[in-house]
C-alpha cells in the first residue's frame, strides 16, 4: 500500500526514518516553488537553484532532527530564507576581507624598508606561543581559527566581556614588540579571519 506523503505528519515521520521515497516526494513537490522564493530574495537564478540544493542536503543530513510538529512547507521557506542570509553574509565578508588584503598588500609594499618583515613575522610567532595559557587559547581560537568572540565565549563557558579583555591583552603585549605593524604582521601570519578587526584601539 502506498504511503501517502502529502499528510505533514506522515511525511515528517518517514523523513526521519530515512525513507528515500520520501525524501524524493518533498524535492518533487517542493523543488521549484523552493527556486522560485530563493531567486525573489537573491535576484540569481543559479545562486537560488544552489541555495535551494544546499537547504535540501541540509534537510536530509540532518533529517532525525526533524520534528512531527514541523510544517514542511514552512520550515522549507525558513531553512531558505536562512541560507539566502548566509550566503549573502558570506559574499559581504569576503568583499570586505578582499579589500583588507589589498590595502594591507599595499601598505607592506609601500614601506620603505620591508626587510624586517620576516623578523618581525617569527617575533609575533614567539611572542603568541608566550603569552598566558588562557589569553594564548583565546587569542588563537579567534584569529587561527577564525571564531567570533561570541563563540569562543560559548565555547569555553566564559562571557563575552572576558574574552574581549584577554583579546585585549594579548594585542597589549604583541603591540610592545612591534609597534604599529602589529595589524600588519597579523595579517601576513592569518589572512582573513573573522576576527581581522581585532581591538585596534
Amino acid at each position: 500500500m502506498a504511503i501517502d506523503f502529502s499528510n505533514n505528519q506522515t511525511l515528517v515521520e518517514n523523513l526521519r526514518n530515512g525513507r528515500e521515497d520520501a525524501f524524493a516526494y518533498l524535492m518533487d513537490t517542493y523543488h521549484k516553488k523552493l527556486c522560485v522564493y530563493a531567486k525573489s530574495l537573491c535576484r540569481d537564478v543559479y545562486l537560488a537553484e544552489d541555495i535551494v540544493q544546499n537547504v535540501f542536503l541540509s534537510v536530509w543530513e540532518k533529517r532525525q532532527k526533524l520534528k512531527e510538529v514541523y510544517t514542511i512547507q514552512s520550515y522549507l521557506h525558513q531553512c531558505v530564507y536562512n541560507e539566502f542570509i548566509n550566503q549573502h553574509r558570506k559574499k559581504t565578508s569576503l568583499i570586505t576581507i578582499e579589500k583588507e588584503h589589498f590595502k594591507t598588500l599595499n601598505t607592506v609594499l609601500n614601506e620603505e624598508d620591508t626587510s624586517e618583515l620576516p623578523k618581525l613575522i617569527e617575533l609575533v610567532k614567539r611572542e603568541i606561543q608566550d603569552l598566558p595559557p588562557k589569553c594564548k587559547q583565546i587569542f588563537i581560537m579567534g584569529k587561527q581559527e577564525g571564531l567570533t568572540y561570541s563563540e569562543i565565549a560559548d565555547h569555553l563557558n566564559i562571557s563575552f566581556r572576558t574574552v574581549e579583555n584577554q583579546m585585549s591583552k594579548a594585542f597589549t603585549i604583541i603591540r610592545k614588540k612591534v609597534g604599529d605593524k602589529i595589524h600588519t604582521i597579523l595579517w601576513l601570519l592569518f589572512g582573513g579571519n573573522k576576527q581581522i578587526e581585532l581591538q585596534k584601539s
